[in-house]
């Protein structure tokens, strides 16, 4: 965006065109605001949990998280012994 398209001035010739114009502005901030609450709801929260999800979807669940703690665990063991400290006795 060019620098130019941000200068464009509307001119008022009264007040009550000032007050059209700020409640069109608020009505957009308004509204603006919903639509990035939704996204945000949708982008960060997990939708509600289903009693009925079959036990198949559950146990797949249940190791996709259990493999992510293992991988986790590995790596943090991979990384202590790499940067542990090792004892000199100079």
């Amino acid at each position: 965006m060019e620098v130019n398209d941000l200068k464009e001035v509307q001119t008022y010739d009264s007040l009550e065109q000032i007050r059209v114009r700020k409640e069109q502005l608020l009505t957009e901030l308004r509204n603006d605001d919903k639509q990035m609450k939704n996204m945000w709801n949708s982008l960060f929260h997990k939708p509600a949990a289903t009693s009925n999800i079959m036990p198949s979807k559950r146990i797949n669940a249940l190791m996709n998280t259990s493999v992510g703690i293992f991988d986790a665990t590995l790596l943090a063991w991979k990384l202590y012994r790499k940067f542990k400290k090792k004892k000199r006795f100079f």
